[in-house]
């Protein structure tokens, strides 16, 4: 859901720094041949992701829900030269274009790109991280929440999409679990002592807490 007029929209992502040819491709692509392409990230919240790392200069990222890369590859544009993107995808049957995706690109030696349970691989995983994205299942962002967090160094970010729902946290449908999996999810995040929040009305709505 687009939450700008379309015309304002237009306008922004207008103004707003291009994305590569492959990035270019990977968003045609996967809206022709893919399920739900509106899964993808996009033009304008793929550079707000790319400008954040650039800000932020992780050398260790963690994405949950790769999809067919887009996000990923935006991330890892800022990433510092020795740094390493993991990332965790649980549909297999976009795993051969994915990472056909990522040979293409310049970071190919820095991703890791795995497949399977988000839940069951993370504990497994030894690094400390400095950037973590998460647009996966909705009902499942407080566990990813919980278990990523001791991970996540002090003064280290994460950021969730889909936060806003399309517009659906604004009702009191309680019938609708997954948006009120979100709502609780929300409030959760600004209620918790140990992070700083903001909620950006970009596209979907994008999370972005630092830990305290």
């Amino acid at each position: 859901m687009d939450f700008l007029p379309t015309e304002l929209q237009k306008y922004v992502e207008s103004h707003t720094s291009p994305e590569t040819e492959l990035l270019r491709r990977i968003n045609r692509e996967t809206h022709l041949n893919i399920l739900k392409p509106r899964m993808l990230s996009g033009h304008l919240q793929g550079r707000v992701l790319a400008m954040l790392t650039h800000m932020i200069r992780p050398r260790y990222i963690l994405e949950i829900g790769t999809y067919t890369g887009y996000s990923a590859l935006c991330m890892a544009e800022g990433m510092q030269p020795d740094g390493k993107l993991v990332t965790i995808e649980v549909n297999e049957e976009l795993a051969n274009l994915t990472q056909a995706y990522f040979a293409e690109s310049p970071f190919d030696q820095q991703i890791d790109f795995h497949i399977g349970d988000a839940q069951e691989i993370i504990p497994t995983l030894s690094y400390t991280w400095d950037m973590v994205f998460v647009d996966a299942n909705k009902e499942t962002y407080p566990e990813y929440f919980e278990l990523i967090l001791p991970q996540l160094r002090s003064g280290g970010f994460m950021i969730i999409d889909n936060v806003l729902w399309s517009g659906k946290v604004t009702t009191d449908d309680q019938k609708d679990k997954a948006t009120a999996s979100i709502k609780a999810f929300n409030q959760m995040v600004h209620d918790h002592p140990g992070v700083e929040n903001v909620l950006f009305p970009i596209r979907d709505g994008l999370m972005v807490l630092r830990k305290i």
